[in-house]
């Protein structure tokens, strides 16, 4: 299940050398509690997978009510799949935990 938002409205090019970060999660994905759960949960995986980034964009990371329930390690996977959709990380790669 997807469970980021991969959108090709959610990345942009930026004329820095480093990448600029948001985690969304609207009231669609639960009460409070839940919400800042999702965003606990891509900070995290974005913290495994930041290495392996391409530097120089505007990243907007949209939690999907989806994300409920989900283990890190699924949403892991949620957020790599994503980014080898939008071409920011190397598809051969394995990024997990």
């Amino acid at each position: 299940p997807r469970l980021i938002y991969p959108s090709p409205t959610s990345y942009k090019k930026n004329s820095l050398s480093y990448n600029r970060i948001a985690f969304l999660a609207s009231k669609k994905v639960g009460n409070s509690v839940q919400r800042n759960r999702a965003r606990r949960l891509m900070k995290e995986n974005y913290r495994f997978l930041k290495d392996d980034i391409k530097s120089g964009y505007d990243l907007i990371f949209i939690a999907r009510n989806t994300i409920n329930g989900r283990r890190a390690d699924e949403v892991n996977k949620s957020m790599s799949n994503a980014l080898k959709k939008t071409k920011l990380i190397d598809q051969n790669k394995d990024h997990r935990n």
